[in-house]
């Protein structure tokens, strides 16, 4: 018996010999002894030093079809979508749709809808297995609330969904709301992104007050240690001119009023959002186009008294305008 196993033991290992040796050979070149490497565009096996080739025609193991484009790529792609930080389970786990339909749009049976209806109850039980992920489900829900009211794009939900992850992972949420760390989130990512909104458009759109979102912004922006920069006057003026139906010649006008203010130190210990906004309204004014301090009140949700003061400061500032 042991005869047989001593026997069968060094017969694999003279066949696993063999088979280094025989893939030691496939790596050299059979005229030259050189390097072989595969170049998998052309489906050949070369040798690097003197250009033969050693094997034709190998096997193609990419996909079968061909992309000239990003957007043809992702069309074509049947791997799924890419994992993001915008839902709490990364987009990792399965979806049933609400829908009472099949795949060809019919309807479903009696029978088969309230089978459905089960498997979407036990699917959202399974999704959500702890408290942790219910409230992270939860404010990820309110940020992609928020940043769609507000017509956020998508990397600043994702980056509102990565603040909030650090939150609750270090453990910032005891006695705050999950709603008013989740806006302060949202404020804060469209901050970093370049594209600000102000307190109170983001009040407008959450379930909590003004003053408590202050107050939480500070607290998660000062424990987290984000670097989040003052607000520049001039991030705000595309979005304002658009709103307002204002040409290109305006709001070039609008961000060199807002320059030169910079340069006067007319914009120190102001709020940004009331330059902007007066800003817009002057190069209105000296374009020629039709506005009202009404219509940027209403867009910029600032009031008239503001923009009025600060037009005639920045008119002052302005070389060789008269407010």
């Amino acid at each position: 018996m042991s005869e047989r196993m001593h026997m069968r033991g060094s017969r694999s290992r003279d066949e696993t010999e063999a088979e280094s040796e025989r893939t030691d050979e496939s790596l050299s070149c059979p005229e030259c002894d050189g390097q072989v490497i595969n170049d998998e565009e052309h489906g050949e096996s070369v040798c690097a030093d003197c250009g033969l080739v050693v094997e034709a025609d190998s096997v193609d193991r990419g996909p079968e079809w061909r992309a000239f484009d990003s957007r043809e790529k992702d069309e074509k792609s049947r791997v799924g979508a890419p994992t993001t930080n915008t839902m709490h389970d990364k987009g990792l786990s399965t979806n049933i749709d609400w829908r009472d339909k099949d795949a060809y749009g019919r309807s479903l049976g009696a029978r088969q809808r309230q089978k459905m209806q089960r498997l979407r109850k036990w699917n959202e039980r399974f999704r959500t297995r702890d408290s942790k992920e219910r409230n992270l489900k939860q404010a990820l829900g309110e940020i992609d609330r928020m940043a769609s009211a507000l017509g956020l794009p998508d990397n600043v939900r994702e980056t509102a969904s990565v603040i909030y992850r650090r939150a609750l992972d270090e453990d910032l949420l005891p006695g705050r709301s999950i709603e008013g760390v989740s806006t302060s989130c949202v404020y804060a990512a469209a901050r970093m992104a370049g594209v600000p909104r102000s307190l109170d458009e983001i009040a407008d759109v959450s379930r909590v007050e003004k003053a408590e979102i202050a107050r939480t912004y500070r607290y998660v922006v000062r424990e987290l240690k984000l670097e989040v920069k003052p607000a520049d006057p001039e991030q705000y003026v595309p979005r304002f001119a658009s709103d307002l139906d204002l040409s290109e010649e305006s709001e070039m006008r609008a961000k060199g009023l807002l320059k030169n203010a910079k340069e006067k130190g007319v914009h120190s210990g102001k709020s940004p959002v009331g330059l902007a906004a007066a800003a817009v309204y002057a190069a209105a004014l000296l374009t020629n186009e039709k506005t009202t301090q009404a219509a940027v009140s209403e867009v910029a949700d600032i009031s008239e008294v503001t923009i009025r003061n600060r037009y005639h400061e920045l008119l002052e500032a302005e070389d060789g305008l008269v407010a």
